[in-house]
């Protein structure tokens, strides 16, 4: 392997044609600088070199010799330089798994764009997947952050995780609908309505959890119609096809035709939570979790 001190000795004399004069740029003494060109010169078993007492030129070889290793040590400033920033977390990629949930509560997209004011960079990939797969793949190392709706065990040997949203639910009624202009509402008045159920595929507990919280506060919801995901229910609702309950970080995206309520007693919130691997090995993925996890902070330049 050519030593890379030999070859910025190289480039020195080839600039000068000068031993002296390369020296003292090089702040070495001029025997040592010559002992390197000659080992140079033998490793390669190339003449580098046309030697006189007055000067010192390239040979042919050398001309060819001297334009690459040029491109060589450019190139190795360069990587060195990226090598530097990749320690600072200035530069790198981010692959990012998630639910949609992440996408429509505004949680990811308010993320990246913090990172993105500091690290205009940074590469980042998104992967939309179920909270199991996510888990799975920051095991295998494959995801650097996962946003899940159910976090790993506390004692998990390998996951960390915190929660980064708990959004409560609104009613949504179609405009015209009776209820919507009611000045209260009681479990009573939601038992006897047809619901448009929500079950995103990423979270096949979520109609469940609804479910339960309904005969908690006083009624069996009579579903009539499910949606993979709330703007569909959304748009059922909308088109006044039954009532449905969705998050609150979807309340500024509500199509016309639509009114949302509170409920409170249906006690019922849709989490999130922020999980990453216990080791880990770049300062990019710490920068991004701290933004995901503690609100407010501002990102170094």
């Amino acid at each position: 392997m050519i030593d890379f001190r030999q070859l910025r000795y190289f480039v020195a004399v080839a600039e000068e044609e000068h031993v002296g004069r390369a020296a003292e740029r090089l702040h070495i003494s001029q025997s040592p600088l010559s002992r390197q060109i000659a080992q140079l010169e033998e490793r390669l078993g190339l003449t580098l070199f046309e030697r006189s007492q007055q000067r010192i030129r390239l040979t042919r070889d050398g001309q060819t010799f001297l334009a690459e290793t040029r491109a060589l040590l450019t190139h190795a400033s360069r990587l060195e330089s990226l090598g530097r920033r990749l320690g600072r977390g200035e530069e790198g990629g981010l692959c990012i798994g998630y639910i949609e949930n992440a996408m429509h509560a505004g949680v990811l997209p308010n993320a990246l764009r913090v990172l993105r004011g500091s690290r205009p960079s940074v590469h980042v990939a998104l992967y939309n997947l179920s909270s199991t797969e996510q888990l799975e793949g920051l095991r295998q190392r494959s995801l650097d952050i996962a946003l899940v709706s159910e976090p790993p065990a506390t004692d998990d040997p390998d996951l960390q995780s915190l929660q980064v949203l708990d959004d409560p639910m609104l009613l949504a009624l179609p405009a015209q609908h009776p209820l919507a202009n009611q000045s209260q509402l009681t479990p009573a008045d939601l038992a006897e309505q047809e619901w448009i159920g929500v079950q995103p595929r990423q979270d096949a507990a979520s109609r469940d959890d609804f479910v339960s919280a309904c005969i908690r506060a006083g009624f069996t919801p009579d579903i009539r119609m499910e949606a993979t995901e709330p703007f569909t229910a959304l748009g059922l609702v909308a088109s006044g096809l039954g009532i449905a309950m969705i998050q609150k970080g979807l309340s500024r995206n509500v199509p016309p035709g639509v009114v949302l309520r509170e409920v409170p007693w249906i006690c019922f919130t849709t989490p999130l939570w922020a999980a990453w691997h216990r080791i880990n090995l770049r300062p990019l993925v710490e920068t991004f979790r701290k933004v995901l996890t503690e609100p407010g902070t501002e990102v170094s330049a």
